[in-house]
């Protein structure tokens, strides 16, 4: 009979050593998934933050007082969105770089 897979005779010493296989970590990515849930939150909470009647108009009627508060809010959380997208560049760009000189040449 013939033997398919001779035995390995060779010492362990003399068989290359390989490290075991790391598991991929995805901190960046749990990073990423937190920065979004905050930024999300903040938005949700300035556009519920406009619900209600405004009590504190002074000499503004209510209607006027009521737009007033809802041009305010929608400046407030258009604001950040924009900071929210700025947040979102220079994380993305922080990660390119980061793999960029991690990479296997």
């Amino acid at each position: 009979m013939n033997n398919p897979n001779p035995p390995d005779w060779t010492l362990a010493e003399e068989r290359p050593a390989q490290p075991p296989e790391r598991k991929k970590r995805r901190v960046f990515w749990w990073v990423f998934l937190a920065i979004q849930l905050l930024f999300l939150a903040w938005a949700v909470a300035g556009c519920a933050s406009s619900a209600g009647n405004p009590t504190d108009c002074g000499s503004l009627d209510p209607a006027t007082c009521n737009d007033a508060e809802s041009i305010g809010t929608t400046i407030g959380v258009g604001l950040v969105i924009g900071l929210w997208v700025a947040v979102d560049i220079i994380v993305g760009a922080t990660y390119a770089v980061y793999r960029f000189t991690r990479r296997e040449r």
